[in-house]
């Protein structure tokens, strides 16, 4: 049975999330991250939330999850080749919302970081 009604439809159920596109866009910038500092990053975001985003996105094959399997906890997220191919799409799309939206109603703009 399908998943998605669409093409469209399943791209954005990939990216939907209040925290995935933040996720991606930093991974984008800094190559890897760890869970800490995503989270300092993002600022809002509970530990939970965080952990369910990244798996889902993990799942969805747009980040690589790496466990070092040391003694101390020691996991690193990057993007996979399908979470880069992405980038251009969202940089499209906050370049529209940079032009077309009303910047008092953005709480945080992505395309300025």
């Amino acid at each position: 049975m399908a998943k998605y009604l669409n093409e469209f439809d399943a791209t954005m159920q990939m990216i939907q999330g209040k925290w995935k596109i933040i996720i991606l866009y930093e991974l984008a910038e800094t190559g890897q991250g760890r869970f800490g500092e995503l989270q300092r990053h993002i600022q809002n975001v509970s530990h939970k939330t965080l952990a369910n985003q990244l798996r889902e996105l993990e799942t969805d094959g747009l980040i690589i999850r790496h466990d070092f399997k040391t003694a101390e906890p020691h996991v690193e997220y990057h993007l996979s080749e399908n979470g880069k191919s992405l980038i251009p799409i969202l940089d499209a799309i906050c370049t529209w919302g940079d032009t077309h939206v009303d910047h008092n109603l953005i709480e945080r703009s992505l395309c300025d970081e």
